[in-house]
């Protein structure tokens, strides 16, 4: 989260808009609560250039409901999807998707000789009859990002939890592109659905009403009570993010940010990356040490300087850095000079 959003929802925690009260003390149907929500909406749709061809859902959960609310949404009658499978999280939407229709994965992510890559896509076994192809653009945990749209005239599905608002994308390009809020957007506990309202309203029959994309798009997601608090703290996310300069200054941000720490990294061999170059993301940069019985005492002295959560994923180790909006370029200098001085120490 940018450090001016929390210092401005401290400001406003006790007394939102010189009402008296917390913004999460009042109605969601309050005509003030109802006012900021719009608002929150049509900043979004201002920041991304989202057409009124599609509906902007803000949901309750993760994006991990989503890997069932999209078959669900998608394929009433158990029909087809395609999916491709590049890291933890494609394997998950994979995993749920298979309980709703007739899945085909595809394994797009391998292994050569210790370098991680993506195959090319005329490798790619898809199906003509598939009504979606989902994919996952950047996949948080194994730091594998595909950063152009992989095929034309497919209804594309997009689970761009970590990458969203990190640079232009268009979003016409797309039937449905879904977010977890928690890396820039806001907080855990909502997640922002883009849905084209020609994909609404052929939902299996025993979709959970509140799991219904055309339910929530009626009801301006608000069946029942959203989740108040992230929803506001969005709206203060798009408002900083606009005070920036929008995605194009965040996309040249973010590409100063992960070009200073590849170059770092791939400049000294005390630490590697182990993904192909043109799938490299630049939202979570994973990496590792030479020596990896050294691990413990990275993680231990980084901590020490105020570097925190660098720790690798449990499934993959090594160590993994998360350069999201907010982590401003500073953060990668300050990380950069230690990995220096720690790979002179021990190296």
């Amino acid at each position: 989260m940018p450090e001016a959003v929390l210092k401005r929802a401290q400001e406003e925690l006790l007394d939102w808009q010189g009402r008296g009260c917390s913004v999460m003390e009042i109605s969601h149907r309050s005509d003030a609560y109802v006012e900021l929500a719009q608002n929150a909406e049509a900043k979004l749709r201002k920041l991304m250039n989202i057409s009124d061809d599609y509906a902007v859902l803000f949901c309750h959960g993760s994006a991990t409901h989503q890997f069932a609310m999209v078959p669900m949404n998608l394929l009433a009658d158990r029909g087809k999807a395609d999916y491709i499978n590049t890291g933890i999280w494609s394997d998950k939407a994979v995993k749920e998707a298979k309980k709703f229709g007739d899945i085909n994965e595809v394994k797009a992510l391998v292994n050569r000789d210790g370098v991680f890559t993506v195959t090319d896509v005329k490798e790619w076994a898809l199906r003509d009859d598939a009504a979606y192809l989902h994919y996952c653009p950047n996949e948080t945990i194994g730091g594998v990002e595909l950063h152009d749209i992989p095929v034309d005239n497919k209804v594309l599905v997009a689970d761009m939890s970590s990458c969203i608002l990190s640079k232009p994308i268009n979003v016409s390009d797309f039937g449905v592109i879904y977010a977890g809020a928690q890396k820039n957007i806001g907080p855990a506990g909502m997640t922002i659905t883009m849905v084209r309202k020609d994909l609404m309203g052929k939902t299996a029959a025993r979709t959970p009403t509140l799991f219904d994309y055309k339910v929530l798009a009626d009801n301006a997601s608000m069946y029942n009570t959203p989740p108040t608090w992230a929803w506001y703290l969005a709206d203060l996310v798009f408002d900083w993010l606009l005070a920036q300069g929008g995605v194009d200054a965040m996309a040249i941000r973010n590409s100063e940010k992960s070009t200073k720490l590849y170059q770092y990294i791939d400049s000294n061999p005390f630490y590697s990356n182990p993904i192909d170059k043109p799938y490299r993301s630049r939202m979570n940069i994973p990496f590792v040490l030479a020596n990896e019985s050294l691990n413990a005492r990275f993680l231990a002295e980084s901590e020490e300087e105020g570097l925190l959560a660098l720790a690798g994923h449990r499934s993959v180790g090594g160590m993994r850095a998360s350069l999201y909006n907010a982590m401003p370029i500073e953060g990668v200098e300050a990380l950069t000079a230690f990995m220096d001085t720690f790979a002179k120490t021990h190296g």
